[in-house]
């Protein structure tokens, strides 16, 4: 005789996780929409991180040649978005002192939420549907690293133009 036993757990891997990342997200979001000071000169340091652990992984658990190709496909649209999230970001430099001043949008935060969100349904549903969950990894941390890199390029290019404004104006 069989014994089905309901699975209470079942609904609770999706809601605690999500729970948290909510309280987590809502947290941060506030925080990042408040006027920080942005230094371009260390802009470059959390890619450079980023580059040396995807690198790592990549390296551990080789893609396939099929695998490297949707990783350089994968690795286009994270550049992509991240010149749009770079785009997002409200940029300032003070006239006086020519402090650079980043401000987070709340459309810059919304689309790290809609990231997070395809990331999470792509693990999901990718054991669902029987899809390699090892290259969608290395997608998804490749993505990462474009979408990384390239937002802080960009922030990088137009916090140095306004500051050359900036500077040419006081002049």
């Amino acid at each position: 005789m069989q014994v089905h036993t309901a699975q209470p757990q079942g609904w609770l891997q999706y809601a605690v996780p999500l729970a948290i990342f909510i309280v987590i997200f809502g947290f941060r979001a506030r925080r990042l929409a408040q006027l920080r000071p942005l230094k371009i000169e260390r802009l470059w340091i959390f890619p450079a991180i980023y580059l040396v652990i995807c690198t790592a992984m990549l390296v551990q658990f080789p893609p396939t040649l099929a695998g490297w190709g949707l990783c350089a496909i994968a690795l286009a649209v994270g550049a992509g978005l991240g010149w749009q999230r770079g785009k997002l970001m409200a940029i300032t430099v003070d006239p006086e002192t020519h402090q650079i001043n980043q401000k987070a949008s709340f459309a810059g935060i919304a689309f790290l939420f809609v990231i997070v969100a395809i990331r999470a349904a792509a693990r999901v549903e990718g054991s669902a549907l029987h899809l390699n969950i090892a290259l969608l990894t290395d997608m998804l941390v490749v993505l990462a690293l474009g979408l990384f890199s390239v937002q802080r390029l960009e922030m990088y290019l137009r916090a140095k133009r306004l500051l050359e404004e900036a500077r040419a104006a006081r002049a």
